[in-house]
């Protein structure tokens, strides 16, 4: 009787821990291990423990030729966003004519990232940068210039009637933005301010990282500089 009850007291991680802890047991005992029947996760007829350890195998080879494929998928996509990012900067070291950079700030993040509408204003330009006729010397207001130097990260989230979305050409399709300032370092204000809008609400949502849009911001600050006085 004593000898029942001790093995009634014996649970299944208790026999667990001693399999897992005792590696020649099935050496001593390989006989089980075709004898051994478990149920079949996909269907129903019962299959040997070989059988199952082999399912469980296939299964996991499964899920790493899964992950490694979404490895590949990702290593792709960095590829190509720093094929973009190498296209946008050259051009930008390109550009000759100082005043032509805005423009080519603008229509390069539009045709390499798939922007829909993207604007800029640059109120720090030399004498040589304020041309009235150019787009980007067009006048903007103190609050707006304020709005920028408070920016520490490019804000990203629905359009609520900025100022700047006003920049774009079509404004009333606009349903998401990104608001990126432009300036020489980050305890300066900002001298200029780039905007970039979607019809996509999801396109710039407020909790999407911001490190790509700092790094587009500063390339284009460092772009810019040959137009805009370094306070």
């Amino acid at each position: 009787m004593s000898g029942a009850t001790g093995v009634q007291g014996i649970t299944e991680s208790d026999i667990a821990n001693y399999l897992a802890n005792t590696p020649g047991f099935f050496e001593r005992h390989a006989e089980l291990l075709s004898s051994i029947q478990l149920s079949n996760p996909h269907g129903t007829r019962a299959v040997s423990l070989q059988e199952r350890q082999m399912d469980l195998l296939r299964e996991k080879h499964k899920g790493l030729e899964q992950k490694i494929m979404e490895m590949i998928r990702h290593g792709q996509d960095n590829v190509a966003i720093a094929d973009r990012l190498h296209r946008y900067t050259r051009a930008l070291m390109l550009t000759a004519d100082a005043t032509d950079l805005p423009d080519v700030v603008v229509r390069e993040l539009q045709q390499q990232f798939m922007i829909p509408q993207a604007g800029i204003r640059v109120w720090g330009a030399g004498p040589e940068g304020h041309d009235a006729a150019r787009e980007y010397a067009r006048e903007v207001s103190a609050d707006a210039k304020s709005f920028a130097s408070s920016l520490t990260l490019p804000y990203c989230g629905a359009n609520v009637g900025f100022e700047a979305v006003g920049w774009l050409g079509d404004a009333t399709t606009v349903a998401s933005v990104a608001l990126i300032p432009l300036r020489h370092g980050a305890s300066t204000d900002a001298f200029g301010l780039l905007v970039l809008g979607s019809p996509d609400a999801t396109r710039f949502a407020a909790d999407m990282g911001t490190e790509f849009l700092t790094r587009i911001g500063e390339i284009a600050s460092a772009g810019l500089s040959r137009l805009v006085r370094a306070e």
